[in-house]
């Protein structure tokens, strides 16, 4: 039997898909004639290897423009470091959190709230949705795609019908609807997003985690079927939500020790707000304990003595 091709293989040689670990996201490679862009930069604790990878797809040519589908740390953890190697880099982020970016407000961006890391780094316009965006040869449509982050927006390329997704739409879901984590329903407009991108119609959607994938429908099947599990019982989103972040930290540090990861449950914000919608009988120490084991039974991670440890 004929292996299945690589959807990533039969996109056109201009847009380069370079697919990383759930630590960072994807990162996509725009190149044209005269001018290369990059969509999503990783994680900052990945940002030396994504700038290797970078460099590498460029050929020998400089980035002149990054931008982010939205700015969680695993997006935007690498913008940094690429402005420092690309003086002449433009920098374009969606509109909802330009303020906060400008101000480098942590109070009102995520990374303090979820416990992960993102160095600062700045902006020179925003991505309108129901604009164009030249990216490379081609013009993409700019749309709004809240849901797992209310500032969201997708990436339409409509000759190619290459979609670039960000996290509201993987192979196999979608992601933490985040809102939800404080209180701001938000799976409406999840299933908003699920719609518009059914209406586009893309031929391919490059994810922001996982590989490429051209079987939008199944995908589009699973991620309705998946939300109507959280919108029946919220309590398993949040429980879901608490371990993803949790993996989150795992993934990052590989090992840490159950002190260590009570201290950053306590500094963790959005763990806490969780924990009074859906355990406030709870502790969010005891509350955590409870996930962690989920985790270690599910093979997600181990335990050895005092330590917490990744498992892939």
């Amino acid at each position: 039997m004929k292996a299945k091709s690589n959807v990533r293989d039969r996109l056109p040689p201009d847009i380069r898909v370079l697919e990383r670990g759930w630590l960072s996201s994807n990162n996509v490679l725009l190149l044209g004639r005269d001018r290369t862009a990059l969509v999503d930069s990783g994680y900052t604790t990945h940002s030396g290897q994504t700038l290797a990878l970078v460099e590498h797809g460029l050929l020998g040519r400089s980035l002149n423009l990054l931008v982010n589908t939205h700015l969680h740390s695993d997006h935007c953890g690498g913008n940094s470091v690429l402005q420092a190697r690309y003086p002449e880099l433009r920098t374009l982020i969606p509109p909802g959190e330009a303020d906060a970016v400008r101000q480098w407000d942590e109070s009102k961006l995520s990374y303090r709230a979820t416990g992960q890391e993102c160095p600062r780094f700045k902006f020179d316009s925003t991505l309108q949705p129901g604009t164009l965006v030249d990216l490379g040869e081609r013009a993409w449509q700019v749309h709004a795609a809240p849901g797992h982050d209310p500032h969201a927006v997708l990436l339409f390329e409509p000759l190619s019908r290459v979609l670039i997704s960000g996290d509201a739409l993987w192979e196999r879901g979608f992601g933490v609807v985040f809102p939800e984590m404080w209180g701001e329903p938000s799976f409406d407009e999840v299933e908003a997003t699920l719609d518009l991108i059914e209406s586009l119609r893309p031929a391919c959607v490059i994810p922001g985690h996982g590989a490429a994938f051209d079987q939008i429908d199944i995908a589009l099947a699973a991620a309705r079927e998946r939300l109507e599990v959280f919108v029946r019982s919220p309590d398993k989103h949040a429980r879901h939500a608490f371990k993803v972040l949790i993996k989150f930290k795992l993934l990052d540090a590989k090992q840490i020790s159950r002190s260590a990861l009570a201290a950053w449950l306590d500094g963790a914000e959005y763990l806490e707000q969780m924990r009074l919608r859906f355990a406030p009988d709870r502790n969010i120490r005891e509350w955590s304990a409870d996930l962690i084991r989920e985790l270690i039974r599910s093979g997600a991670a181990r335990e050895d003595g005092d330590f917490i440890l990744d498992s892939p």
